[in-house]
């Protein structure tokens, strides 16, 4: 491709990661299907002299995908995973070993909880817990062992904003990496590595693809972070099928106006929560009304169409009459895509280092593209079914 003159993070969705010219002038990225891949000569197979060598370590369909993402995120390199979970499971296995510390925050999404619970404690992997607003402060918990501290924000389902610049500087004093779940702002609304990251992980089954029919993760690394990390990825065997990157090579073109949207309307329904009486909370961190608006104000550009808000004390009868007849959000996990969704959630149950007590359930919402008001109508409708069961 020719030398890039833009720099917007609008156009380098459009154009990050294609090459009409290498492919007879086609717009998209085309499909490669591929296992063997065959060597021209005896020594270009000895000595592994051609760009793709086997289909499990890249195809230019993937390559072009992971290239797109890389520029996107302001990173250097970026490995493809078949599911969120796998692209955070392989990058903290490729960085850690037996007898190391993990520094990983409370408010972390509960599969990634559940992986350093069961597998990476398995393994030897000593896992510490931590406050996600303990900020600069982290250089307390930090020990020579320390090798990765991971952060996610904003917290998945509690919504705490981290101060990543000051948690990646006590971090690299120490010697650990960052590795940071940046899905929640996607690389529009967050620049991870302007802020300290090392690398980068995101659920693609999110915003990047938008449309609820792939599951995929991203791994992006700064230079220095990288070798150690695609190493871990090969050994480990992960690969992304060429179908589900060509989907999401398709969505990613559409990502700037999907998550404008899906952040204006998302802004509209909470600021239409908190006015709501059988509202006790509304946590989004793009309102004032949240506890860390100022670091979200400092860091991120924008705001997904994810938040929570907590209800006024209600029995399970009344929320099931509410939640069940919602005729626009559907139950049920991930979001990211045009729909909206709406699940309750229990973060009570899980938290260690912390303890998030409220009197009502919670339940966390995703602002899917449909318009706003009849989002809002859907809402009060249900609030209505609500009062009337209690």
């Amino acid at each position: 491709m020719s030398e890039k003159k833009f720099s917007r993070p609008e156009t380098t969705i459009v154009t990050a990661g294609r090459d009409p010219e290498a492919n007879f002038g086609v717009v998209n990225p085309p499909v490669y299907h591929a296992s063997t891949i065959l060597y021209p000569t005896f020594q270009s197979l000895k000595k592994r002299e051609v760009k793709y060598t086997y289909g499990r370590r890249g195809t230019p369909t993937t390559a072009m995908l992971a290239e797109a993402v890389a520029e996107l995120e302001g990173g250097a390199h970026c490995a493809l995973a078949p599911s969120g979970l796998a692209a955070v499971t392989v990058s903290l296995l490729a960085n850690l070993k037996a007898g190391d510390h993990l520094l990983m925050t409370d408010s972390v999404y509960g599969p990634t909880r559940h992986f350093c619970d069961t597998t990476l404690t398995r393994f030897g992997v000593d896992v510490e817990y931590y406050d996600p607003r303990i900020g600069g402060d982290i250089s307390t918990l930090i020990r020579p062992a320390t090798s990765v501290v991971f952060v996610e924000s904003p917290g998945s389902v509690t919504f705490e904003v981290q101060d990543i610049p000051a948690i990646a500087e006590a971090a690299h004093e120490g010697g650990a990496l960052v590795i940071m779940d940046n899905t929640w702002a996607s690389p529009l609304f967050f620049k991870p590595f302007e802020h300290g990251v090392d690398i980068s992980v995101q659920a693609a089954t999110k915003y990047l693809c938008g449309h609820s029919d792939v599951m995929a993760g991203t791994i992006t690394t700064t230079e220095e972070a990288w070798k150690q990390t695609i190493d871990g990825h090969g050994e480990i065997g992960m690969c992304l099928a060429p179908d589900d990157a060509y989907l999401i090579q398709r969505g990613l073109r559409t990502l700037s106006v999907r998550l404008k949207q899906h952040m204006e309307t998302g802004l509209e329904l909470a600021r239409w929560l908190e006015t709501q009486p059988e509202v006790a909370r509304v946590i989004h961190p793009a309102l004032p009304s949240h506890p860390d608006h100022a670091l979200w104000q400092r860091d991120f550009t924008g705001a997904s169409g994810l938040f929570s808000i907590e209800l006024t004390p209600c029995t399970d009868d009344a929320l099931a009459a509410m939640l069940d007849d919602l005729e626009l959000y559907g139950m049920g996990y991930s979001w990211g895509g045009y729909e909206s969704l709406i699940v309750p959630q229990y973060p009570a149950k899980i938290r260690t280092a912390t303890k998030y007590a409220a009197e009502g359930p919670l339940l966390r919402i995703h602002a899917g593209l449909e318009a706003p008001e009849d989002l809002i109508a859907d809402l009060e409708a249900g609030f209505d079914r609500l009062n009337a069961a209690r």
